[in-house]
């Protein structure tokens, strides 16, 4: 016993202390960007290793600099309304779509489901879409961004899963005493489904949110840009020229870098905040709406 009660705490020290290797080696990048956006340019330039606490004299020039940019609070407004908007289509889309694929009596439901299924192994690529998108006439426009994404095969499936967990007496209960499919949906399928919703709003909401590469596809008016591929032009291509108007270029390039940083903070905070109001639903929502086996 003695041996066993001694192996258990050795146990339990290495995992703590594993655990606690992964939670700073996971949260630390978090906050050294934060801390580097607030810190002296010049002194952040001659720092070497690990940053505990801002450097030189505490700025916030870089954040300034980034709201002072048409094209990043264009960006905002973009992604804004594509997370929004995207997101209520892509819930009724899934919700609608694995209600379907759920209720019992539709012919070619399984032909249809299969079809489903096939899009997660093969889809035509990205010449195919592209060309889609042109003849749809949706090129340069915001809609190219969020109509041909509108229902992810994944979430379809787990929607509909945490559909058929539902017992089938009390939709057969309610339909005895007059309910329609809709009732059937809105008044006993979307109630206790709740978790799983949540769960595909999180999964959706940071798609739309961290997408960057069909923008740069299907827009040509950087006035359309979402914020994500605003951020990667400033990041990778360095077009910090016209960052802020009557800012002498000299001090643009000498706040370059904290610039960066104060971005890469401000695209992240807003998903940072929500996800901890929608992470108790996380794990119910997703081990509801599992697949079977």
């Amino acid at each position: 016993m003695r041996k066993k009660i001694t192996g258990y705490h050795v146990f339990s020290c290495l995992n703590i202390l594993f655990m606690l290797g992964v939670t700073f080696v996971t949260f630390y990048p978090i906050y050294y960007i934060v801390v580097a956006s607030i810190s002296d340019p010049v002194a952040l330039s001659q720092n070497y290793g690990l940053l505990w606490h801002p450097v030189g004299d505490i700025t916030f020039q870089g954040y300034k600099m980034v709201f002072q940019n048409q094209g990043v609070i264009a960006g905002f407004k973009n992604t804004l309304f594509i997370l929004v908007t995207g997101v209520l289509i892509n819930m009724i889309m899934t919700t609608l779509g694995a209600f379907f694929l759920t209720i019992k009596g539709p012919k070619w439901k399984n032909v249809i489901a299969m079809m489903v299924v096939f899009t997660m192994y093969f889809n035509g690529g990205m010449v195919p879409s592209y060309l889609n998108v042109k003849e749809l006439g949706l090129m340069n426009s915001i809609w190219s961004l969020i109509l041909p994404g509108a229902i992810t095969t994944t979430n379809l499936i787990i929607m509909k899963t945490a559909f058929e967990g539902i017992p089938d007496s009390l939709t057969e209960s309610a339909q005895l005493d007059g309910a329609t499919y809709w009732d059937v949906l809105w008044k006993i399928m979307i109630p206790l489904s709740k978790a799983t919703l949540a769960v595909l709003v999180l999964y959706y909401g940071v798609a739309h949110w961290n997408s960057w590469f069909s923008a740069s596809i299907y827009l040509q008016d950087s006035a359309k840009y979402p914020l994500q591929l605003v951020l990667r032009n400033i990041l990778l291509l360095s077009q910090v020229e016209n960052m802020a108007a009557g800012v002498d270029i000299w001090e643009i390039t000498k706040f370059v870098e904290l610039l960066k940083y104060a971005m890469v903070v401000i695209a992240s905070m807003p998903i940072m905040i929500i996800y901890p109001f929608i992470q108790k639903h996380f794990t119910k929502g997703v081990m509801i709406g599992a697949v079977k086996g």
